[in-house]
Formats: structure tokens, sequence, C-alpha cells
């Protein structure tokens, strides 16, 4: 476990369709089926990750949350399973099942989605607005594996209420922090 900031994104990326499995589903599907009226909030996450784990449980509900914004949450999976097999598929639609998480969970094979978007780490949360730009890209809040900070959502949360707003202002946004997305060899990213 290697721990890892997220970028800071500074140009205004756009959500981008792809066509990934959906292991919720176990079926390739269209991520922009997805697609929030209000705004989409993309999760870069895995299986394994303590700082994941750490969270889980309050995002899930917070992602439900959200839903009544029409504010609709996607989360992938862009680890390397040759050399992570707790991230396969399989065991993503394992841990949707145990865990109830009724967000599409996407397995992103080829790393495309994670280069694309510029992820770095896992947990790491995107926030689009209606037109499909990014709004928001950081932390879900202070709370850390055995940081003694109760998990809030606070950032995450404050980023909806001014999206929801539709909010001009600039507001600090602190980088995401947690393990390493685990790359395919050859396949590292140059951004950073």
């Amino acid at each position: 476990m290697v721990l890892t900031a997220s970028s800071i994104i500074r140009d205004k990326i756009k959500l981008k369709n792809f066509k990934l499995l959906n292991t919720t589903k176990n079926k390739q599907e269209n991520i922009s089926k997805y697609y929030g009226k209000k705004g989409t909030l993309i999760i870069f996450m895995c299986n394994h990750c303590p700082y994941v784990v750490h969270l889980i449980d309050h995002i899930i509900g917070f992602c439900e949350k959200i839903k009544e914004s029409e504010i609709l949450s996607i989360a992938i999976s862009s680890n390397d399973i040759v050399n992570y097999p707790q991230d396969s598929p399989e065991k993503m639609s394992i841990l949707t099942r145990e865990k109830k998480i009724e967000f599409p969970y996407f397995f992103d094979h080829n790393q495309n989605v994670a280069h694309y978007y510029k992820a770095l780490c896992t947990p790491e949360f995107l926030l689009f607005d209606k037109n499909h730009k990014l709004f928001y890209h950081g932390r879900y809040d202070k709370s850390r594996p055995n940081n003694g900070v109760e998990i809030t959502g606070e950032d995450l949360e404050n980023a909806i209420e001014m999206l929801n707003k539709n909010s001009k202002i600039n507001f600090l946004q602190y980088p995401s922090m947690g393990c390493n997305i685990k790359w395919i060899k050859g396949n590292e990213p140059t951004f950073n």
C-alpha cells in the first residue's frame, strides 16, 4: 500500500462515456446510462484498499441520500487484477451483494477511464454538474483509518450543496488520499 494523493485537476474535464463491465449486473454497459439529471459522482475505488474499506458504509448511505437531489453515483475500479486478484470483477460483484450497493460498480479493465479522469488513488471523488463539467475533485472528508476523526462526508457534501445552489464561487478543494491505483505494468500514468 502506497499512500497517494489525487491530482488537482485544473482543466475542466467533461464526463465521457465508456462501455465497461458493470459488476453489479455482470454485463457490459455504457456508463452514461447512469448519469444524473443534476449531477454525477464518479468514485474511483476498489475492494481491498483500507481507505475505501474505512469509508464504504458511509459512502453507500451518502450516495443513496444524494439521489434525492437527482445526483447519481458511479463507482469504478481500475486496479490490475493479475497482481491484485481481490479486486477482480467476481470479487467486486460479491462486494456489491454483501454491502447491498445500489449504484453501479464498473471494472475499468484497460485503465483507460482512470487515465482519462487522471485518477491516482482510491478512493477518489469527481463530481460533475448537469452539463457534464467537472465541478469538484477532492476528498470525502478528513477521516482516515485510525485517525479518530468521525466520518461525515463533509467535503463532498459541501461541494454538492454548492452544486445544488448553482454556485460560481471558488472553494477550497483538498485532494483525496488513499492507496495508489494498481497500474498494469507499462500502463503507469504520466500525469500527476
